[in-house]
């Protein structure tokens, strides 16, 4: 039977890559039954200002798995972004980012093999915030006053970092059973204990809690200042990392640039009963429609969904194909050459070509 799956363009260059995407994974020879839904900037205007129609998220809930090409979230004002509402309407509390290095790609590192596991609904990006001098706010710090506390400066805007024992034992379950799943030796709790002792102490103890009841994979902590430096310094000690909301944002984008940028990070979500493939890089519209963006990142991601859906010969057949296109470095974007305005660069969709290529003739290195 074919899969149904979910397919979300996105806006931007979000079309092309899901596209190319879309080719691949069919030459890959996994029958799909693609449910094409919009969500975006680009259809803001048909849905009453809404990025996020409903029917996107009740699609989702009904197969369960979608794949989802970038979409563009506002700086500083616009709508919230889609992506945090998807993980939050779906709860979608688990998110999934390797960081591989693949040969050919530039990089200051070899051999790295990183798997970040981000908690997605909890931490900062929960969005419980008071904005500088509404009566909210005010009301807040006074509260925060009469019970002891003190803010250095009255003039502040206050966001609200909530922690909880079922958000953090969900998490770490979910990242020694994908350990176990995936071959993968140890993880690794990355906090600020430290200095945050009823946020991310809970986070830790609670981690320690799960890890006592998995004997079978290893497991340490880190603060997650230390971490940073030290994944600079000797990224081979580590294998899974797994973070608060924020601190995984941050340090996804990290060790995706040790890899050599989000061109080549790929990202998943997950539910009970939902999960979401998506590239961790932007939508960069001022490149829409001129055929020019890596689609690598999202190819991966594809790649990643062929495991979730148990088809692994596919999705090693797939990721090799990938290494060997970009380990020849013929047909890959101008982004991936040795230098950005080398002419034989191509397209979005001829990289795709030589991946289906590859796919096909069943020839790899």
């Amino acid at each position: 039977m074919a899969h149904r799956v979910v397919l979300i363009p996105g806006d931007g260059t979000g079309p092309e890559l899901t596209e190319a995407t879309r080719r691949v994974l069919e030459a890959t020879g996994v029958d799909f039954d693609w449910d094409v839904r919009e969500a975006g900037a680009d259809v803001m205007d048909r849905y009453g200002g809404n990025p996020l129609p409903p029917d996107v998220l009740d699609a989702i809930r009904d197969a369960g798995i979608a794949l989802k090409g970038p979409i563009t979230t506002p700086v500083g004002g616009g709508f919230r972004s889609v992506n945090v509402a998807l993980r939050k309407e779906l709860d979608m509390y688990a998110q999934i980012r390797p960081c591989k290095s693949y040969a050919g790609v530039r990089s200051r590192f070899d051999d790295v093999d990183l798997i970040i596991v981000r908690e997605n609904t909890e931490d900062l990006y929960v969005g419980i915030e008071y904005e500088q001098g509404t009566p909210d706010a005010e009301e807040l710090i006074r509260w925060i006053e009469s019970k002891g506390g003190k803010l250095r400066h009255r003039d502040a805007g206050i966001s609200v970092k909530p922690i909880s024992v079922t958000g953090t034992r969900r998490i770490f379950e979910f990242a020694f059973d994908y350990a176990r799943k995936n071959g993968r030796k140890k993880i690794t709790a990355v906090h600020k204990a430290n200095i945050m002792k009823f946020s991310d102490g809970l986070w830790l103890r609670v981690a320690r809690e799960v890890a006592e009841e998995n004997p079978d994979v290893a497991f340490d902590d880190r603060i997650v200042d230390n971490m940073c430096m030290q994944l600079v310094q000797r990224p081979e000690e580590y294998d899974m990392l797994v973070l608060p909301n924020l601190y995984g944002d941050v340090l996804s984008d990290l060790c995706a640039g040790m890899v050599g940028g989000l061109g080549v990070a790929p990202g998943a979500n997950y539910g009970e009963s939902v999960a979401v493939f998506e590239p961790t890089h932007g939508s960069a519209p001022k490149y829409a429609g001129q055929n020019k963006v890596n689609p690598i990142a999202q190819l991966l991601s594809g790649m990643l969904m062929l495991r979730h859906l148990e088809e692994r010969d596919a999705a090693e057949r797939l990721e090799r194909a990938i290494s060997d296109v970009v380990a020849e470095g013929k047909s890959v974007t101008y982004d991936m050459k040795p230098s950005r305005d080398d002419p034989t660069a191509v397209g979005t969709s001829e990289v795709a070509d030589a991946i289906i290529a590859k796919l096909e003739t069943g020839v790899v290195a």
